[in-house]
């Protein structure tokens, strides 16, 4: 079977190594330590039957097996979708993503995204910055959030986004359903973020290392009893930019978003879970409702605001009810 049908390699370590990552490559001569952490990441390394998630812990003798997932073609191919355009000029395209549709491809989602989207709404002049694989994409949003994302259609304009991102020069608000309300009613968090050390796949609040995040929330809404609400609404201002940052924040404050697979740990009450499945909720209840910045290119002031689908909105009706 070939890499491009993907394939399992296997290897017999007869000795422990002091890392997984360094003892894999040198049995695996073909896979660099970086491919190889990344594999182990993505839960594609096992021994003996059981999955590993732990680049760095040591490596006891047995048999390892690595799934090499398929090779994604060179160039994602462009695919008509009814795109929600805000705002496009020849320089970058302002759309509101449906919840359900990937930023860019990956294995597992490798058509579908918003780049190939892009590339069919696009044609030639997306910018190449960014990669074949993710040509035009600046920033991203999560494949179950809903909401404004801004991509470049040339190189000047994605260098561009890239500085404002990187200085956070942007106004970026997040509207969120939680289980129960997060206490105080409204702050900032400031924590450092990096992956979990117990689940590569997720990421999580770190005494040390990871890099800082912050996010900024407001309560806007509270449903159920006023003194122990069952949800809230909450506005998020991001600072930074992180993976996964207002999900795990909310996580962190005990109100995790609603809906959320990964991060939100704990059953709602049986009226709020009532109301989500009479909504149709099948992702976490996030929407990036607004995006604000400088046009790269023009200098002009670009402000853009969408209300959550009907989805969100649905379930905010019925929790208003509560």
């Amino acid at each position: 079977m070939s890499e491009e049908d993907g394939a399992i390699v296997e290897a017999l370590i007869a000795e422990a190594g002091p890392r997984l990552d360094r003892t894999l490559a040198d049995a695996l001569p073909q896979f660099s330590r970086a491919r190889l952490q990344t594999l182990i990441a993505q839960g594609a390394v096992s021994r003996d039957g059981e999955v590993l998630s732990d680049a760095s812990a040591k490596a006891p003798p047995g048999l390892y097996r690595v799934f090499v997932p398929p090779t994604l073609p060179a160039v994602p191919q462009g695919e008509d979708f009814d795109l929600a355009v805000l705002f496009e000029d020849a320089h970058l395209i302002v759309i509101d993503k449906p919840a359900g549709m990937s930023a860019h491809p990956a294995p597992g989602s490798e058509s579908g995204t918003l780049v190939n989207a892009l590339i069919h709404h696009c044609g030639e002049s997306l910018s190449g910055i960014g990669g074949v694989a993710r040509p035009g994409i600046v920033h991203r949003l999560d494949k179950g959030t809903s909401g404004v994302m801004v991509a470049a259609k040339t190189d000047a304009a994605h260098r561009g986004l890239s500085v404002l991102f990187a200085a956070h020069d942007l106004e970026r608000v997040y509207i969120a359903l939680t289980r129960g309300a997060p206490n105080p009613p409204q702050g900032t968090v400031t924590t450092r973020l990096g992956r979990s050390t117990t689940d590569r796949k997720k990421m999580a609040v770190l005494a040390s290392g990871g890099r800082e995040a912050i996010t900024h929330y407001q309560t806007t809404a509270r449903f159920g009893p006023a003194a122990k609400p069952m949800a809230a609404q909450v506005a998020c201002r991001l600072e930074t930019g992180r993976t996964h940052q207002i999900r795990v924040h909310l996580a962190h404050k005990g109100a995790p978003c609603l809906g959320d697979p990964t991060y939100g740990s704990g059953a709602a009450a049986p009226a709020v879970r009532a109301a989500i499945a009479w909504a149709g909720l099948r992702r976490q209840a996030l929407h990036a409702a607004v995006l604000g910045f400088r046009h790269p290119i023009t200098g002009q002031t670009l402000r853009f605001e969408t209300a959550p689908p009907p989805d969100m909105a649905t379930l905010t009706d019925i929790l208003q009810g509560l």
